[in-house]
């Protein structure tokens, strides 16, 4: 069982991953639909202005804060080594920094930049929206369930 500060780092990691993983869970489930409904032009506007809104401190710190509890407690996990919940620290970290800050950066972040440079009136990127919209959906669903994943794997850490 774990304890002390090191109990307060995975109870901060579960809660931090598990907010993560509920954003993601809404543009999986609702969010992208909604704007996969709107005309593109529309829907383009609306995803860039949801893109710059996701970059504010509000969000970041709850993401990016994610990351470095994540990276924190791994690396605790591997100098304190503690019995019985070894695997599920590991773990909890390795789904969250991999399967939704890893996938964040190398799949998700490049579609918002190449759709943030694009004309929203242009018929290039109405086509590409479609695109845009299914490929960013996907990703964003491994990110939704990493993010669950870890939340699940920090708690059964704790009990």
């Amino acid at each position: 069982m774990i304890d002390g500060p090191y109990f307060a780092l995975t109870m901060l990691g579960a809660l931090g991953t598990g907010l993560v993983a509920g954003v993601f869970c809404g543009f999986s489930t609702f969010v992208m639909k909604g704007l996969g409904s709107l005309p593109p032009a529309q829907g383009v506007a609306a995803m860039n202005a949801i893109n710059r809104a996701a970059t504010t401190p509000a969000f970041m710190i709850v993401f990016m804060g994610s990351a470095v509890l994540c990276a924190m407690l791994a690396v605790v996990t591997f100098v304190l080594w503690p019995e019985g919940a070894t695997v599920e620290l590991l773990t909890g970290s390795a789904l969250y920094l991999i399967g939704a800050f890893g996938v964040t950066v190398v799949a998700n972040v490049p579609r918002n930049t190449s759709l943030l440079r694009m004309d929203p009136d242009s018929q290039e990127t109405a086509v590409y929206w479609r695109t845009y919209l299914s490929e960013w959906t996907i990703w964003n669903h491994v990110r939704m369930v990493a993010s669950a994943g870890a939340t699940l794997s920090y708690v059964l850490a704790l009990a």
